[in-house]
């Protein structure tokens, strides 16, 4: 049912995807080259993913995001700046423009420096809220690691989140080893607005607050704190419309080569033994998933038909039916999962739907899983329904929207027309039409036999009386 030339579009598509399923041209922008030394292990792990790394400085006269109207990169990490500014080429209004165009960012920030104006301008465009003075540390007094920050509880040990909560099922699919730990080391935080286009991927503990070491005293005042437990997101994201990804680490630390591996990755809880970090994975995850390498849902195919017994000719995607036709519509999905092409599968807890809709939905139905049409790397949902007696212009559609996951808004519009003079049933066929027939035979023969009696009974013969003449 499928035409030749999708099935050809498809298998172009699947070969020449790379590690990423928007391209793997990376821009890290630093205040100089040689720092990325202190990032090596997490920039070697993103070259040995297939990305093609280009360093570049703010204030470089050679950077530019755009050539020619389209993206010169595919992705753009911000390592932390001390300048204030980050010149011409990466203004609030460039980084918008760069997401409109579909580009990933990845930002980290310092408490040791403030984040630059553009940086902070755009969070704040995206409802992403950093402190007034736009530094600020995060400390707990509870969960820290009593070997590097004994004296000032900066570097917070954190579990990774649940690996069967729906909205982090991307980055802890398969879970984390029960002594690792992700280790925060002296790092921001972000406030979070009601956006439903943000989400975060790890808080800081109840216990937790911000506060500036160096405007602040050893006692913070409730009354000055930008804000504190969950209300923090350590890391955060942002997926816009366009299905392009932000991402905002508070602690560039935290993915230095020193917390990824080795004995000074170790770290130990207060009354708890040494455990590994979780850092080196965690960063793998976060990137991986800005970067589009992962929670990339794709649409193979559409297809809707009649679903009627008698038809002959069953076409494919018509773009007529008719009221009260029974139709079936099938969708195929994928999901790029770091190297390849699976079939997704929706969770047990949530619910594919489909909307045959005209201003507003006439049917909202499941979709349920279609065995028959799916494959290892692509699922098919189908779902069978009959088409309201309403004539007019309506749209299948499918609209899936979850966290960490790309958006899938799919419309396909068709006419419906009403019923043809020859396509209305037969009077006879429908019983609650029998009573009325009876009615009309019962009158039509009634006035037949008073025509026949009217016609061939006789008049009656008057008898004629005679006439006498008088005489005189």
């Amino acid at each position: 049912m499928k035409s030749l030339l999708s099935f050809l579009v498809l298998v172009f598509v699947t070969v020449v995807s790379a590690i990423s399923a928007t391209g793997d041209r990376l821009l890290v922008i630093l205040d100089d080259v040689a720092e990325k030394a202190s990032y090596s292990k997490f920039l070697g792990d993103l070259e040995s993913r297939g990305f093609k790394i280009s360093y570049e400085t703010p204030k470089s006269d050679s950077l530019h995001l755009f050539h020619l109207g389209e993206r010169a990169y595919d992705h753009v990490v911000f390592l932390p700046c001390k300048s204030k500014g980050l010149g011409p080429n990466l203004t609030p209004n460039v980084l918008l423009q760069f997401i409109n165009a579909k580009g990933n960012i990845l930002v980290t920030l310092s408490s040791g420096s403030a984040a630059p104006t553009s940086l902070v301008s755009l969070l704040s465009e995206l409802d992403i809220q950093l402190p007034a003075d736009r530094t600020g540390l995060v400390v707990d007094h509870f969960n820290y690691d009593s070997a590097s920050a004994a004296d000032h509880h900066d570097v917070l040990l954190l579990p990774p989140p649940h690996p069967t909560r729906l909205d982090v099922k991307d980055f802890f699919g398969a879970g984390a080893l029960s002594d690792e730990l992700i280790a925060y080391p002296r790092g921001a935080a972000v406030a979070l607005g009601p956006g439903e286009l943000l989400a975060p991927i790890l808080r800081a503990p109840r216990t937790a607050y911000i506060y500036n070491p160096k405007e602040q005293g050893e006692t913070v005042v409730a009354d000055e704190l930008f804000a504190a437990g969950e209300q923090l997101a350590l890391v955060a994201t942002m997926q816009a419309r366009n299905s392009a990804r932000l991402t905002v680490v508070g602690s560039a630390e935290m993915l230095q080569d020193k917390w990824f591996d080795g004995e000074a990755a170790k770290v130990q809880k207060v009354g708890c033994q040494a455990a590994k970090t979780f850092n080196r994975e965690f960063a793998k995850r976060v990137s991986g998933w800005t970067f589009q390498e992962i929670g990339v849902l794709r649409v193979n195919w559409i297809e809707h038909h009649l679903n009627e017994v008698g038809v002959l000719t069953n076409e494919s995607n018509p773009k007529i039916y008719r009221i009260k036709n029974d139709v079936t519509y099938t969708i195929s999905l994928s999901e790029w999962s770091w190297t390849s092409w699976t079939a997704f599968h929706v969770p047990s807890n949530d619910a594919l739907q489909l909307e045959f809709s005209m201003l507003s939905p006439f049917h909202r139905l499941p979709l349920s899983l279609d065995a028959e049409h799916s494959t290892s790397d692509a699922a098919a949902y189908t779902a069978s329904f009959r088409l309201p007696d309403q004539h007019g212009i309506f749209n299948f559609k499918v609209n899936y929207k979850r966290p960490f996951l790309t958006n899938i808004e799919e419309k396909n519009t068709v006419s419906v027309r009403h019923m043809a003079h020859d396509e209305w049933p037969r009077s006879y066929v429908i019983s609650g039409a029998w009573p009325w027939i009876a009615g009309i035979g019962a009158t039509v023969t009634g006035w037949l036999a008073f025509c026949a009696l009217w016609m061939y009974s006789a008049p009656v013969q008057e008898k004629k009386t005679a006439v006498s003449k008088k005489t005189q």
